[in-house]
C-alpha cells in the first residue's frame, strides 16, 4: 500500500488512488448484498427506473462516503509509514480514525440524505423525513440490512493497512500481534479494531434513534 499512499505524493494521484480503491473495495460488498436480498437481483437486471435509481443512489450517497473516509484512513496510513521513529499510531486510530468513521459517517449521510431529498425527490421529498430515517438504518447496517452496510463494509479496505501499520507501531499490541505465526496476529488485531468502529457507529446511531 505504500507505493498507493505517500505524504510526498501530489494531492492528485492520493485522490486518484482513493478514489480507486474506494470504487474497488464497493464491489464485493455490492454483490454481497443484491445475492442476499431476495428478488433484488432480478429487479436489477431487468434494468429501467429501478436500476437507475439503485445506480444513482450507490454513486451519489455511497461512493461519496466511502471516499472521504478511505481519504482520511489512507492518509494517517501515510502518515505513519512516514514518521517510522514515532509511537502514536494507535493513538492516531483512537482518536482521529475512529471518530471519522462513527461521526463522519453519520455525518455524511445526514448531508447526502438531505442532499438526496432536495434534489432527487427522495423521502418523499421531505428533509425531515430524511432526517428521521438515518440513525434507525445506521443502526441496522452493520448486519447487512441495507445498503449502507455495504458502505459501511467497504471502509475496510483504508482500515485494515492503517490499523496493521500502527499495531505494528504499538508496543504492546505489536509484542501480542507477533505471537502468531507470520502476519496472522497483526491482521486478526486489526479486524477487531474494525469491528470495534463498527460496534461504535451501530451504538452511536442506536443511541440517536433514542
Amino acid at each position: 500500500m505504500q507505493k498507493y499512499f505517500a505524504i510526498e505524493m501530489s494531492a492528485v494521484r492520493f485522490v486518484r488512488n482513493t478514489l480507486f480503491f474506494s470504487l474497488l473495495a464497493l464491489v464485493p460488498p455490492l454483490m454481497a448484498f443484491v445475492a442476499m436480498t431476495p428478488g433484488f437481483g432480478a429487479m436489477l437486471a431487468s434494468g429501467g427506473p429501478p436500476l437507475g435509481r439503485f445506480m444513482r443512489q450507490v454513486i451519489t450517497n455511497g461512493l461519496p462516503v466511502v471516499f472521504v473516509v478511505n481519504y482520511v484512513s489512507f492518509f494517517l496510513f501515510a502518515w505513519i509509514v512516514a514518521k517510522p521513529g514515532q509511537r502514536y499510531g494507535i493513538k492516531l486510530v483512537l482518536l482521529v480514525d475512529m471518530p471519522v468513521r462513527v461521526i463522519g459517517f453519520i455525518a455524511l449521510h445526514v448531508v447526502i440524505y438531505v442532499l438526496s431529498a432536495d434534489l432527487y425527490g427522495s423521502f418523499g421529498g421531505s428533509r425531515a423525513t430524511a432526517l428521521r430515517v438515518v440513525a434507525p438504518t445506521l443502526a441496522r447496517s452493520f448486519l447487512f440490512e441495507n445498503i449502507s452496510g455495504v458502505y459501511l463494509y467497504a471502509t475496510m479496505v483504508s482500515a485494515l493497512p492503517l490499523y496493521v501499520t500502527a499495531i505494528e507501531n504499538s508496543d504492546r499490541l505489536g509484542g501480542l500481534a507477533r505471537r502468531f505465526p507470520r502476519r496472522l496476529g497483526f491482521v486478526l488485531f486489526a479486524i477487531l479494531l474494525f469491528g470495534f468502529s463498527v460496534l461504535a457507529l451501530t451504538a452511536f446511531a442506536a443511541l440517536l434513534v433514542w
